[in-house]
């Protein structure tokens, strides 16, 4: 039987080794199952939706997929209770053959925790490659189906959406002229560790043999094992779409109480906004929204185990603003409404700056530098599509200042002017712009620290909110914003981004499209370095992780 026979046949006897498999084909094998469980779901064939999920969890194409998604996950290095990790290609092919249904059963999550703000500790359940691979594989099955049923205005942990399209979707209910001037601000208490085990296993449309094992699989902290009596893993695959189908729900509800009628509509203005157990909704009235609204919500969510957390959530006045996943959001006198990097955020990104400056003692400068713009450029990219031009100036001034210590304290015995000859140059129209200079293969280069003032600010196309990216009917207007995203992602980086229009926005391994949420991508030289190949754009090739080694392991030119 050929590879291509197995694709979305039976469970094959002898596996291929893993880099000779054809992952266009499982690509495509794939993504033609998940548009036509979604087809199914819309049509209300359940029956047919059951057997297409089973199809998909059974075949090759989707395992290999799931097994794919896990190897090439950032934390794929990082072993669960087992210690195993998948690091060699015999290791993943062997991973494949054994990931099945029959026998299967998960082991606890590993337990480790993580500082929160406030000064508490996060708890993260660590599983085993094992155990995400067969999430991975049956979260195929059930997230063209979570997404069929998602509310529009819900942003957190969903393909094609990220906090952006929330914050661009606050600001056009709270933006307009006769928008409503109360907003509830809600955020509910440990929503991942406290749904309800009876309620998922109730109304997730899965295996649930699979579901109540792994809801019940328990952790182990300290070679010690417990139960889990409620709640998902936070660090699971499956946890995400978990948690968004128990929120998911909440925006009809709100919609069928106070938004039935035109009239309601314009006396109410109730509109929800959600970004995982973040959310936003606003009302023409602090006591719609204290004793009408707030009540429903509370009421929704103890039947799912949830309560709202008393401490983060208040009714606010726009006129007074309020923070929203890290930004300010606030009408001004004028009736403008704008949206501006939050103190707090400015506040914790300073402190890490200046952690990397009390780390850099023994670093030379280009090190420093290049850390240094690596936290510039993502703090500037996230707020790029706010109002932040004068705030990235301030914090331009702040880090100049931060900086100029560092250097007096590192050279406390020279002047100022020393140390200004050393470390700072005049670029351009830029003056004292912190310089460092190195050496590598016998030619000099230099690098600059990054202004976050010459980060171009814009406003964010927001995605439109019926999208589905499992319908084959969205497809163009999927790859016409992919295409206007990356654009906007590669701006300045002019080798990358010539490549990655000259190949259409496409791998030439598989010849998939490139995404974000499939970083990093790999700079491939056709003629390999080794045998005489060069840096210039005519021997390079933008490849996924997976593919670029797949070519070097088949040792092709």
């Amino acid at each position: 039987m050929s590879v291509a026979e197995k694709l979305t046949g039976a469970t094959p006897g002898d596996m291929p080794h893993w880099h000779s498999i054809n992952w266009k084909k499982v690509k495509r094998t794939v993504r033609r199952l998940q548009a036509r469980i979604v087809k199914a779901v819309q049509q209300g064939k359940w029956h047919k939706v059951k057997a297409l999920v089973y199809l998909l969890t059974h075949s090759f194409a989707g395992r290999a997929m799931a097994i794919l998604r896990v190897v090439c996950n950032p934390g794929a290095q990082t072993p669960g209770v087992d210690g195993i990790t998948w690091s060699t290609p015999e290791d993943k092919s062997n991973a494949l053959n054994a990931l099945r249904r029959h026998g299967y059963q998960p082991q606890p999550s590993r337990r480790v925790y993580i500082a929160k703000s406030n000064g508490k500790r996060r708890g993260l359940g660590i599983l085993t490659l094992a155990d995400r691979a067969m999430q991975a594989l049956y979260l195929q099955g059930l997230d063209p189906i979570a997404e069929n049923r998602a509310d529009n205005h819900s942003y957190g942990f969903r393909l094609e959406r990220c906090c952006a399209d929330a914050l661009e979707q606050s600001h056009n209910v709270l933006g307009t002229e006769h928008c409503a001037p109360w907003v509830l601000e809600g955020d509910i208490k440990a929503c991942f560790d406290r749904i309800n085990h009876d309620w998922l296993l109730k109304h997730v449309p899965m295996d649930r043999t699979l579901l109540r094992m792994w809801l019940k699989a328990g952790f182990a902290d300290k070679k010690t094992w417990f139960a889990t009596t409620e709640g998902t893993p936070q660090g699971g695959i499956l946890s995400p779409v978990l948690a968004n189908w128990t929120l998911d729900g909440l925006q009809p509800l709100l919609a069928e109480r106070f938004m039935r009628t035109p009239k309601q509509a314009r006396c109410n203005k109730v509109h929800l906004v959600r970004y995982a157990d973040d959310f936003i909704i606003t009302g023409t009235s602090q006591v719609l929204l204290k004793y009408a609204v707030k009540p429903l919500v509370v009421q929704f969510l103890q039947e799912r185990g949830l309560e709202l957390s008393h401490e983060k959530t208040k009714i606010t006045r726009i006129d007074k603003g309020f923070d929203f996943l890290g930004q300010t959001i606030r009408r001004y006198h004028d009736g403008t409404v704008l949206l501006k990097p939050s103190k707090r955020s400015v506040k914790t990104f300073l402190a890490k700056i200046g952690e990397t400056l009390d780390k850099a003692g023994s670093w030379t400068t280009v090190e420093l530098i290049r850390r240094l713009n690596q936290q510039i450029k993502g703090w500037t990219m996230y707020h790029r599509w706010a109002s932040s031009k004068r705030i990235f100036t301030q914090v331009d001034r702040r880090i100049f200042g931060m900086i100029w210590s560092w250097c007096q304290r590192r050279h406390n015995r020279k002047s100022g002017k020393w140390i200004k000859q050393k470390y700072f140059r005049c670029v351009g129209d830029r003056n004292w712009v912190f310089t460092g200079a190195g050496k590598s293969g016998g030619k000099k280069y230099v690098v600059y620290l990054m202004e976050a003032a010459k980060v171009t600010v814009k406003r964010y196309i927001k995605v439109r909110s019926e999208v589905n990216p499992y319908d084959p009917k969205w497809e163009m207007y999927l790859e016409a914003r992919t295409e206007w995203k990356l654009g906007q992602t590669l701006a300045g980086k002019h080798r990358i981004g010539y490549l990655w229009k000259r190949q259409e926005g496409k791998c030439k391994g598989c010849g998939e499209a490139l995404k974000t949420s499939e970083k990093p991508w790999h700079l491939h030289h056709v003629i390999w370095k080794s045998r005489g190949g060069g840096d210039h754009v005519a021997n390079l090739q933008l490849l996924h992780d997976n593919c670029h080694r797949q070519i070097h392991s088949q040792g092709e030119k």
